[in-house]
Formats: structure tokens, C-alpha cells, sequence
């Protein structure tokens, strides 16, 4: 097998979504014909019209570009895409079940239409977020029913995604790549593919599993730091306290990094993945309390945002019962459309079982998902002249907002993108986080 990527070498990238077809699309810039596979008809034929299914700056141009010189196509035929090409990339999504064990379907289906069309010298690389040791105990058994042997007749490879959405291309053009390999040889072909598309370090580690398992302890970091950064926003909130300033002036330590409160973690990562390192340990009898523990702060903080909207009703004699509340983003995180695993669902469900009207505005977020959550879409005008208005998602938009909009007064804000002494003082009851 071949160590080095060459210039006619073809890949195929299993799943189109918010990592796989901006990977897509870089590596079709640099060069390689790229063939694209998905389960989704809709997603292919968009891309094959020269446009980007997904909202994130400066693909659209992208794809256009590589599908107009021929280097991108998508297909929904998993044979023909696993027979096209001498490189295989699995990019499909991990969700957890409803007992937060990983549900890796779509790795095991992407595996068995690798198998229809691998050959010797073929390169498999796997950017999914995993568990530790599912390339040895999952991935590498499905791919030998072919025949073929790992890191015999065929190489493997494990590097973990790394991008944030609505700046997606340039991380991926800058950030380093995490490798980890069955072997040398299928190490270097990796190395020289991600080459191609980015700048940064390309770090090679010393199996699959230790790459399996730096992205989960990456993910799992900033979800137990935020946890702890959302205990201390509760507890200033009950003294008076101005947690940001707080935060702000203890970060000035130099072993001290405390991140940013919020209403919840959302997103596709750092809400799921430390599920997979606590089964993990849970299979070595190992107990993990501080990273479980750390999820339930966070996937109760939308409880806990609905519980200031109550008792500040409450303090203006009114009761959520009946009330409107206008949230403000059901986007999980500033400026995107992405609403998965956003903690906008769960407030939005809370305050409607308490008997609350819900509208919401977002500038980005289609009306199919508000409607999904089970809130009334509405303008941002109509959802700040609501009882309660609650901001959950700091979109730049939301940073211009003024007191006098804020037609009754009362407003929760969950993100540090307001001022709260301008509020306090045009006499608006401000409650949550502020701009330090």
C-alpha cells in the first residue's frame, strides 16, 4: 500500500452534514475527485446542483465551485460510492439512546457499504466521534467480512472532527489534526491527506483508541468547566452578584480559566459526548460522578431558567400561568441555524407545562423548529412585548436591543451580550448574566 496520498487518488466521504461536506469540499478544492454519500436525496441533489444543503459561511461558494470543475458529486448509491474510491471517510453523526449509550448505526451501516467495494491498498478513515476502542471492536470486524485483513491488504485511520460551526472552513483550514493509525503506513496516508487542507499541526498519536479518546476528554473538559461556570451564576445570582465580573477578575490567576455561563450546552458534542466516556468506564467498572454530574448541572439549567421566570412573575404578582414568555434564539450558540441538543427546547417545553404562552424569534433558526418545540414563531417586536422575555441565544442581533423595547419590563438574559446597569436603570428588571 501506497504511504503518501497521491494526486489522482479518489475519496469517497460517508454523510454530508455539518462536518462531512465542508471536508468535502476542502479536499475537492485542493485538488482530489471527491464523491459524496448520503442517505438523504434531498442533501444530494442539492449538492449536485452546485449548492450547499447547509448554512455555514463561505460553503455555498465552495461547493458551487468544486461541483462546477467537476471534483464534488454526491450520490445516494453506497456501492457505487464505496467502489469509487481508494480513500473511505466515515462522517456520519453519534447520537446517544434514551439510556445515553452511543448509537453508532450509522458508523455500522457507513462500515458494511465500505465493505461492498474496499480494496487492497484502500485507506478507511474514520472522523465520527466514538467511543474508545469501537474502531478495534466495531469498525475493523465489518470491514474484514470483505476478506481483506487491517493493516495488511488495507489501512485504518482515526482523527477526530474539530470545527465550530459558522467558522467551520477556517478551523478546518487552521486547526490541528489529531491521528492515530493501525499501523505506519496508514498514519502517513492520513497525514498526507489532511495535509492538503490544513496549516495547522498535524499530531500523530499511538493507536485508534487514544484518537478515539482525546476528543471525547476535549468535549468533556469545556462541558464540566461550563458546569461549574453555571453553579456560580446560580449562586451569585442569589447574592447579587455579577458572576461575569466575578469570572472575569478570577481568571486573571494564572492556573485559573473558568469559562462562560449559560443557559445550557447544546450542539452536537459537548451535550452527547461525555456520555460515551462514562459507558466506557461504566464497561471497566470504573465510576465517573464528576463527568455525570457535570452533565446533570447543565441539562437542568434550562429548569433552572424557567424557575427565574417564574418567581420574577411571581415578584410583579403575575403568575406563568397564562403569561407570555418571549424567547430570544432557539439556536444552540450565536449566529447559526444549528438547534440541535439546544437547551431552548427543554425551557420552551418547561414554561409551556406550566401553563405559559411561548413565542419565540430567531433572525436564523428556520420556523419549522420553533413550531417543533411547540412555541408560536413570531417577529422580535411581538416576542419583547411579552410578561417575561427571556434571551437564550446571543445572535448579534439580540446585542443591539434597548430597555425601551422591552415593553413590560422584564428581562432574563442567559448570555453576556447586554449591559445591565443601561436595563436597571431605564427601570427594567434584569435578571441572569450581563456584559461585564
Amino acid at each position: 500500500m501506497l504511504c503518501k496520498v497521491g494526486e489522482d487518488i479518489k475519496v469517497t466521504i460517508y454523510g454530508l452534514g455539518h462536518m462531512g461536506l465542508p471536508t468535502a469540499a476542502l479536499l475537492a478544492r485542493s485538488g482530489l475527485k471527491i464523491l459524496g454519500a448520503d442517505i438523504n436525496p434531498q442533501i444530494v441533489e442539492q449538492i449536485n446542483q452546485g449548492r450547499s444543503p447547509i448554512l455555514e459561511p463561505g460553503l455555498d461558494e465552495m461547493v458551487h465551485e468544486t461541483v462546477k470543475s467537476s471534483h464534488l458529486s454526491a450520490t445516494t448509491d453506497m456501492g457505487e460510492a464505496s467502489r469509487y474510491s481508494e480513500v473511505h471517510m466515515v462522517i456520519v453523526p453519534t447520537p446517544v439512546d434514551e439510556n445515553k449509550v452511543a448509537d453508532l448505526k450509522a458508523v455500522k451501516i457507513a462500515c458494511q457499504s465500505i465493505v461492498k467495494g474496499l480494496k487492497e491498498g484502500d485507506l478507511v478513515i474514520i472522523e465520527s466521534t466514538v467511543p474508545p476502542g469501537t474502531c478495534r471492536n466495531v469498525v475493523i470486524p465489518l470491514l474484514e467480512e470483505s476478506g481483506l485483513k487491517v493493516g495488511v491488504d488495507f489501512g485504518l485511520a482515526y482523527t477526530p472532527e474539530r470545527a465550530l460551526p459558522n467558522n467551520t472552513l477556517e478551523e478546518m483550514a487552521h486547526n490541528p489534526r489529531i491521528i492515530g493509525a493501525v499501523d505506519q503506513c496508514s498514519g502517513d496516508k492520513a497525514s498526507s491527506l489532511y495535509q492538503r487542507i490544513t496549516s495547522g499541526k498535524i499530531i500523530r498519536v499511538t493507536d485508534l483508541q487514544t484518537a478515539e479518546m482525546v476528543k471525547l476528554m476535549e468535549n468533556t473538559y469545556r462541558d464540566t468547566n461550563i458546569a461549574l461556570a453555571n453553579e456560580f451564576a446560580l449562586i451569585c445570582e442569589s447574592l447579587g452578584i455579577d458572576a461575569l465580573e466575578a469570572i472575569k477578575a478570577a481568571n486573571h490567576h494564572p492556573r485559573v480559566n473558568i469559562h462562560t455561563p449559560g443557559p445550557g450546552v447544546g450542539g452536537h458534542c459537548l451535550s452527547i459526548d461525555p456520555y460515551f466516556l462514562v459507558e466506557i468506564a461504566k464497561k471497566q467498572d470504573i465510576d465517573t460522578p464528576l463527568i455525570k454530574t457535570s452533565r446533570m448541572v447543565n441539562e437542568k439549567m434550562p429548569l433552572e431558567v424557567a424557575r427565574m421566570a417564574r418567581e420574577s412573575l411571581k415578584e410583579k404578582g403575575k403568575d406563568l400561568k397564562g403569561a407570555t414568555v418571549g424567547i430570544l434564539g432557539v439556536a444552540y450558540k450565536g449566529n447559526v441555524a444549528d438547534a440541535r441538543e439546544s437547551p431552548a427546547e427543554d425551557l420552551i417545553k418547561e414554561l409551556l407545562s406550566s401553563g405559559g404562552v411561548v413565542y419565540v424569534h430567531d433572525p436564523h433558526a428556520p420556523s419549522k423548529i420553533v413550531e417543533s418545540f411547540g412555541a408560536i414563531p413570531a417577529d422580535m417586536s411581538r416576542t419583547l412585548q411579552c410578561d417575561c422575555v427571556i434571551l437564550v441565544t446571543d445572535h448579534d442581533v439580540y446585542g443591539q436591543i434597548e430597555p425601551s423595547m422591552v415593553k413590560k419590563g422584564l428581562f432574563i438574559c442567559t448570555r453576556p451580550i447586554l449591559d445591565p446597569k443601561t436595563f436597571r436603570e431605564a427601570g427594567v428588571t434584569f435578571k441572569g448574566v450581563g456584559r461585564s
